[in-house]
């Protein structure tokens, strides 16, 4: 039986020709990592070009966040448990304070035990967690973060337990070692678990998250003191000067923060100023930033206590807020087709590099 050849359709390669070019452009690339080659899309073909006016298909190209609200309130939780270790560190080397020192053990211990949970009620079933601490990758945030959960719950338990022994049983200079290198262990942990959340977010490709990935993690460490300096001054530490001064450094790089992300006005950070993200992200800004930074200052110089009080209500729900506010921007981002072939389109690295395929007519 004779083969029937095909009729000649326009932009069409015959097979031979078309194998010898495959073969080609794979050699070329096993060879030098790239491919000079332009695509051809015959005329007429029905391969439209995603562009930031048309979409791709009429559909976002990236899949929005799937965190359940146990995650903005882990994110929360974890900051604040992370920086209430390093100000117990930091107290029980410099201060007499005990009661400041304990309570700030018991906090982050507290915290550390309610971060596990969350994370495993985030995760769905413990074994996922478990089976998160079989692998040690420092590449990856998520991995770092399982283990800093990990270390910094056990190190906190231990410090609080260990100062709770020394009261109830009296000092003991074996149980006094264990809470000292319990407590300075939680502190080291305590700072990756204020900040490593910020890196975990921002190690994605969810444009407004990956955007400010410089900011964020010095954004939640300064977010998580602010919550942590106010939970030990609603608890009783409303003396202290060491405190206060901590609160307004925290809530000042907060002023700073919000100034920053409202000048940067570009359409990647369009979810933290717009819509509904937009207004819970400001909203936090606010309150953990000018509101309890001008009521720490009215208390500096009228010393009413009423005034850090409120500033202290004020830090911790706008704590709160802030992690719900980016979680929330990230979805936006995500439902917004335009941003990532906008950065596409911009890349400097897209346009030099001849090996992406270009749509164009054959000749």
């Amino acid at each position: 039986m004779s083969r029937v050849p095909l009729p000649e359709l326009p932009g069409r390669i015959p097979d031979s020709q078309s194998e010898r070019r495959l073969t080609a452009i794979r050699r070329e690339a096993a060879e030098k990592g790239t491919v000079s080659t332009q695509g051809i899309v015959p005329a007429g073909a029905p391969f439209p070009r995603a562009t930031p006016e048309t979409g791709y298909y009429g559909v976002p190209l990236l899949k929005e966040p799937q965190l359940k609200p146990e995650v903005p309130v882990y994110f929360f939780v974890g900051g604040a448990a992370g920086a209430s270790a390093v100000i117990a560190n930091m107290a029980n080397w410099i201060s007499n304070d005990r009661e400041l020192v304990r309570n700030a053990r018991w906090i982050a211990a507290g915290g550390g035990a309610l971060s596990s949970a969350l994370l495993i009620k985030d995760l769905g079933m413990p074994s996922r967690f478990l089976n998160m601490l079989r692998v040690f990758k420092p590449q990856s945030a998520m991995s770092m973060g399982a283990w800093t959960v990990s270390a910094f719950s056990s190190f906190s338990a231990a410090s609080a337990f260990a100062n709770l022994a020394q009261q109830k049983l009296g000092k003991s200079l074996p149980v006094t070692i264990i809470e000292n290198a319990a407590s300075l262990l939680a502190a080291a942990t305590g700072v990756v678990m204020s900040s490593y959340t910020g890196v975990l977010i921002g190690a994605t490709v969810i444009p407004v998250w990956n955007e400010n990935i410089s900011t964020l993690p010095l954004h939640f460490a300064a977010s998580g003191m602010n919550c942590a300096v106010s939970a030990l001054e609603l608890l009783g530490s409303e003396n202290s000067r060491a405190l206060n001064l901590l609160g307004m450094s925290a809530s000042a790089y907060e002023v700073y923060e919000g100034i920053e992300l409202e000048t940067k006005r570009n359409r990647v950070n369009e979810p933290l100023r717009k819509g509904w993200s937009g207004a819970i992200v400001r909203a936090g800004g606010v309150l953990s930033g000018p509101v309890p930074l001008a009521l720490r200052l009215a208390y500096a110089v009228s010393g009413n206590k009423k005034f850090r009080r409120a500033a202290a209500w004020s830090s911790i729900a706008g704590s709160l807020l802030t992690r719900f506010g980016w979680v929330h921007a990230g979805r936006a981002s995500a439902r917004d087709h335009r941003i990532p072939l906008e950065l596409l389109e911009e890349a400097p690295e897209v346009k030099k590099n001849s090996h992406q395929i270009a749509l164009q007519k054959p000749a």
